[in-house]
């Protein structure tokens, strides 16, 4: 069966009923901003926010989230609440205000300088600061005292994201033990041995426990997560059934592999002004008649932008007659800038494509343009259709949306996708050319490989993976998790 907003809408009127429906995320799905006309509504650059907004549209729900727009005070009521989408109103979004304090301690710090490289192994010393934990604990309680006051005594699904909200489920459980609570973590979960390093872990643990589900992409998550409650707490395990017991209550571990609207970016990928667009990009002087590539993301150590600048550098060292015919466009803003070990990254990639391009330029070519643009789905959409191949290449990844993007959005059968062994899309794309970003010169042939391949096979390669993204969209990762809420009840 394929899955559609229709089915998904179905499952929520048979699952959920008379349940109210929370998801709570530290991004919220649309933000408000002032422009030169006034207040405009705009969709931050969020796969996690892209995947979920279809859900909510079906369920009609209450989405809790951080206000992060410099208008978004502005458009709200008393209880920081305004109907989205601004065109066709499907749900309530909840805005959750957070001081400049608390932001920087409880999203810039605990969250993002240290459960994030902390989950993500990329030789980046977590940074673990007591008063970045205080404050994570405040917030988490915050968005716990929020989340009872939507129920307001009423049943419920609660349905969290990520790991800015470790804390956030047993805080619930402990007040409305009734209410079925589930929780995604969008990134990695790290072997146990580098769990350990977390001054916290216990605590993150219990808080996590207090889900009935906890969701993540990839069974070695699941197994992961499950060694790690093994190491440091007391509890059963039941590893044939995936679950943790304790306290009388179980947990299920599941692994979930989200996904995305594939039919909506079909759409887009078809209407006239991305069509229109990909004419643009393919005429621009700097790349026409070129070989393009691109990558889509924003500037993040994760990502593998160095090792894909790399990379290309090694491609054209070995292969001279793709000098002057072969350029890689680099697309996304810049990140969490803020933090000491982003602007380093950020320099980084920078002098590295300086280099590269003194070492390689010839006259009107360079072979890397980097681009530090927010970019929206239909720009984003439209340079995955304009490139010959896509350049996937994060050094670790818990799924990686625009992998998928890139396959729905090839409509026409055409391109080719490079793909990271280490994303969680790399079990499910295995037509894609699989690569170990750290190893350079394997790197560099599969580039090799993607720009001399015969249509055939790139046409044959891209409809197995159309066939996958197809069959396993974001309705059926959100159906599955759904019905696991349903049967606790």
């Amino acid at each position: 069966m394929i899955w559609t907003p229709e089915t998904l809408r179905d499952v929520v009127r048979e699952k959920i009923g008379d349940h109210k429906f929370i998801i709570v995320s530290n991004r919220e799905p649309f933000e408000h901003t002032y422009g030169e006309n006034g207040i405009r509504c705009i969709r931050p650059a969020s796969g996690m926010t892209v995947a979920l907004d279809p859900i909510m549209a079906a369920t009609g729900g209450i989405w809790i989230a951080s206000g992060s727009g410099d208008a978004d005070h502005e458009v709200v009521d008393a209880q920081g609440h305004i109907r989205v989408p601004p065109e066709s109103p499907r749900y309530t979004l909840r805005r959750v205000w957070l001081t400049r304090i608390e932001e920087e301690a409880y999203y810039y710090g605990f969250s993002n300088e240290g459960l994030w490289p902390l989950c993500h192994i990329v030789h980046v010393r977590p940074e673990f600061r007591p008063e970045d934990w205080e404050i994570y604990q405040s917030v988490n309680r915050r968005f716990a005292d929020i989340v009872i006051e939507e129920l307001d005594g009423d049943k419920g699904f609660v349905f969290i994201q990520d790991y800015h909200f470790a804390l956030l489920p047993k805080m619930i459980k402990e007040r409305r033990p009734d209410v079925v609570v589930a929780h995604f973590w969008h990134v990695p979960w790290p072997n146990v041995e580098t769990f350990r390093v977390c001054p916290h872990a216990e605590e993150i643990l219990w808080g996590l426990l207090g889900n009935d589900i906890m969701g993540f992409h990839t069974r070695s998550h699941c197994l992961n997560f499950v060694d790690s409650v093994d190491r440091f707490l007391e509890v059963r395990i039941d590893r044939e059934r995936m679950s943790v017991f304790k306290e009388g209550r179980e947990t299920l571990i599941r692994p979930f592999p989200i996904s995305i609207d594939v039919e909506a970016v079909e759409r887009l990928s078809e209407s006239p002004d991305v069509q229109t667009a990909v004419q643009l990009i393919r005429k621009d002087r700097r790349w026409r008649d070129k070989i393009l590539a691109v990558g889509v993301e924003r500037i993040d150590y994760t990502k593998g932008i160095l090792e894909r600048f790399l990379a290309v550098d090694r491609f054209l060292e070995k292969n001279p007659a793709f000098r002057g015919r072969f350029v890689l466009l680099q697309l996304g803003p810049i990140s969490r800038i803020n933090i000491p070990k982003y602007q380093e990254y950020n320099d980084a990639i920078y002098r590295a494509m300086i280099e590269i391009n003194e070492r390689w330029k010839a006259r009107d070519w360079q072979p890397i343009h980097l681009r530090k643009i927010h970019l929206d789905m239909s720009e984003v959409v439209s340079h995955l259709r304009a490139a010959d191949l896509c350049i996937v290449s994060s050094v670790h990844d818990g799924m990686n949306l625009v992998a998928k993007e890139f396959v729905a959005a090839r409509t026409d059968e055409d391109g080719v996708l490079i793909l990271s062994k280490f994303t969680g899309s790399a079990g499910e794309l295995e037509s894609a050319l699989l690569v170990h970003p750290y190893d350079t010169d394997q790197f560099a042939e599969a580039i090799r490989q993607a720009v001399t391949m015969p249509a055939e096979e790139k046409a044959q390669r891209m409809r197995k993976m159309r066939d996958s993204v197809r069959s396993n969209n974001v309705y059926r990762w959100a159906g599955k998790i759904i019905n696991e809420m349903r049967r606790l009840i």
